[in-house]
């Protein structure tokens, strides 16, 4: 499996035509159409269906496409890493988190070697716990931002000077909403959208999901993201149970936000492979993020 064909793949299925994607590619529609057939032989299984007005993916193809762009992504990394001159830091770094204030310590250290190393370049990904460690572990990503407890041994791991505190995002004429703190049995009587995420990071740790689930508690919707539950909240849905600081509300917002003082704040780690070989560019950051911790310790 070539690198060239996997690219021709990925702009077929981009394209949904294979005489756009040839155009794409600068070759002739029938060098294009040979190179697919030579992929579906190799691969044993048909990836394309053929029909008058373009071509769409089988299950196969779908699953490939996921995997072609993992590999031409990795490769283009690497590539870009190679060929950085050595006499200064250049390079890319990839971050992952969820939406957390822990990510202004990123953002603290990406300016910093922004200033000092223009060449570095920061590619932050926004996305839930499970999505960010499965990028780390196919090395999509060179680090993520997780929260909750300890990560386990597969990772190494930093504590960030960061805690999120939970709480309840709601309309401002919701009778809860001139309430100073709340209690989860406050919201015993109230439909709530919650996050529903869960992840191999930590071992035994309940998601909020399942935990209020459990304890019969009326779950409305499930969110990763909160941006988007919190336009269910505004639509009258429920009530939000989130991170404070992420969604703005109070006076011009249409939203009040209410601490929870019975759920454990959760903590933020820096993650990163085992023993994964880390670029320039990436021990820079680490380094710099290493330096937050350290000063927010004195």
């Amino acid at each position: 499996m070539e690198l060239r064909t996997l690219r021709s793949f990925l702009a077929v299925a981009q394209e949904g035509n294979v005489t756009r994607a040839a155009r794409q590619l600068h070759i002739t529609q029938p060098a294009l159409s040979r190179q697919l057939s030579e992929l579906e032989r190799e691969m044993g299984c048909e990836l394309l269906v053929r029909e008058s007005r373009g071509v769409t993916l089988t299950e196969q193809g779908i699953l490939l496409r996921k995997r072609a762009d993992e590999i031409v992504s990795l490769a283009d990394r690497a590539e870009r890493e190679l060929r950085a001159p050595s006499a200064e830091v250049e390079g890319d770094v990839w971050v992952g988190g969820g939406e957390s204030r822990a990510m202004a310590h990123v953002a603290q250290v990406a300016k910093s070697i922004s200033t000092k190393h223009p060449g570095v370049c920061l590619h932050i990904h926004s996305g839930n716990g499970a999505d960010v460690i499965e990028r780390v572990d196919k090395g999509l990503l060179d680090f993520g931002i997780v929260f909750g407890d300890t990560p386990n041994r597969r990772y190494e791991s930093l504590q960030l000077p960061h805690e999120d505190r939970w709480g309840v995002l709601m309309r401002h004429d919701h009778p809860l909403a001139s309430k100073e703190s709340l209690t989860l049995e406050d919201l015993r009587n109230e439909r709530l959208v919650v996050s529903g995420e869960g992840s191999a990071l930590t071992e035994g740790s309940p998601t909020m999901f399942q935990g209020l689930a459990s304890e019969g508690f009326d779950i409305a919707a499930t969110y990763t993201l909160l941006y988007n539950a919190s336009l269910l909240v505004e639509a009258g849905m429920g009530l939000a149970v989130c991170f404070d600081g992420i969604v703005a509300a109070g006076e011009g917002t249409p939203f009040a936000y209410v601490p929870l003082t019975d759920v454990s704040a959760s903590s933020a780690y820096l993650i990163w492979k085992r023993f994964q070989p880390l670029s320039r560019a990436c021990e820079l950051f680490l380094h710099g993020m290493r330096e937050v911790c350290a000063a927010s310790e004195q």
